[in-house]
């Protein structure tokens, strides 16, 4: 695996190999890297030529200092683990090569990103798509792929490669899972052992509610679900929301659309952990 840490290094590798014919598929992280991680390469090797993976603690996209202090970050083990999986290309840049001057773009994405992650997050997007949106100008990839847990950030990437009219096809891959259902997330680290556990909660009350969509309201699940969780004193819900895949605005009844999904934001102490649950009516 050939590590690079300039934009400049790397630009002129994918240059050669774009000259060649070659397809590059694209894994963009903030490192601290896990088995949902690791999946998202899996799927770039079946797909393309060669596989590059970014691992760039993003500083715009923090509304907390703290936050962005206390994101984990092990470069080490983040080799390993790529090598162990075969990835063909590491970039680890710094922030001055990502920014090498402010940037001060700012997105519209119409309102999908007002809501949810959106909401209690301000800027939080707009400091996504800026990385994002450089780190393609730089791998130039044929294909990104990003998971599903993620999912408004999903919806976000999408809309800016039709908006900007960008040549890369985004792949969405499913969420990998600890054994007790608790998504994988390089946040999940920050956990003790107890709240490790305890966070499953997330995934079985999600899966419950899955269940119950024929006996129960659109208002009744989120309530139900919100106060379940809750009843968890180690957690606190931020928000539940059930909305329409595509465009992300709250639906008020099961018949309002086909393509529905459940997204949540919870606390535990202060490690903020998300999840999603399709609802296929």
């Amino acid at each position: 695996m050939n590590i690079y840490k300039t934009s400049s290094q790397i630009s002129y590798e994918i240059e050669q190999l774009k000259q060649k014919g070659k397809t590059i598929g694209f894994v963009p992280t903030m490192g601290c890297l896990h088995e949902g991680h690791l999946s998202l390469v899996k799927s770039s090797k079946k797909g393309n030529d060669i596989t590059i993976v970014s691992v760039f603690v993003n500083p715009n996209q923090f509304n907390n200092p703290e936050d962005l202090r206390n994101y984990p970050r092990t470069p080490e083990e983040d080799i390993k683990k790529l090598q162990s999986v075969n990835c063909d290309f590491l970039f680890m840049p710094s922030e001055k090569d990502i920014y090498p001057v402010k940037d001060e773009r700012i997105f519209d994405f119409g309102e999908l990103d007002k809501v949810m992650e959106g909401k209690y997050r301000k800027n939080h997007f707009n400091g996504v798509v800026q990385v994002v949106s450089n780190l393609f100008n730089i791998v130039k990839p044929d294909r990104a792929y990003f998971g599903q847990k993620d999912f408004q950030q999903l919806t976000i990437i999408k809309y800016l490669v039709k908006q900007l009219n960008l040549s890369v096809e985004i792949i969405p891959c499913p969420i990998i899972r600890e054994k007790n259902g608790l998504a994988m997330s390089s946040r999940n680290e920050l956990l003790t052992s107890r709240q490790r556990e305890e966070a499953s909660i997330i995934n079985k009350v999600l899966k419950l509610a899955y269940s119950r969509v024929n006996e129960m309201t659109v208002k009744e699940i989120k309530d139900w679900v919100i106060e379940s969780i809750n009843a968890n004193k180690e957690a606190k819900v931020e928000y539940f929301e059930i909305v329409d895949n595509e465009n992300l605005k709250s639906i008020n009844d099961w018949s309002d659309t086909k393509n529905i999904i459940g997204c949540i934001a919870v606390y535990f102490d202060k490690i903020r952990l998300i999840d999603n649950i399709k609802f296929n009516i």
